[in-house]
């Protein structure tokens, strides 16, 4: 997708047990529709949707069992 010279493309950085991390501030639209907003500089986007705070992360995927992964 095509940007402003005078913008920067949106930085995201994946981790392989962990969340994304987005540079900030962002919108997220979640499945329903809603929209959830932060202004801050670096956002953590849960991706095992075990967070108490979904969207963002609250490092919950630090404290359980990695999911079981099935080999097809």
């Amino acid at each position: 997708m095509p940007y402003d010279s005078d913008e920067r493309p949106c930085r995201i950085v994946a981790r392989r047990a962990g969340p994304l991390l987005v540079e900030g501030p962002v919108d997220v639209t979640l499945e329903d529709g809603t929209t959830v907003s932060s202004d801050r500089f670096c956002v953590a986007l849960c991706t095992c949707r075990r967070s108490r705070t979904y969207p963002w992360c609250d490092t919950s995927h630090r404290h359980s069992e990695p999911p079981v992964r099935h080999r097809f």
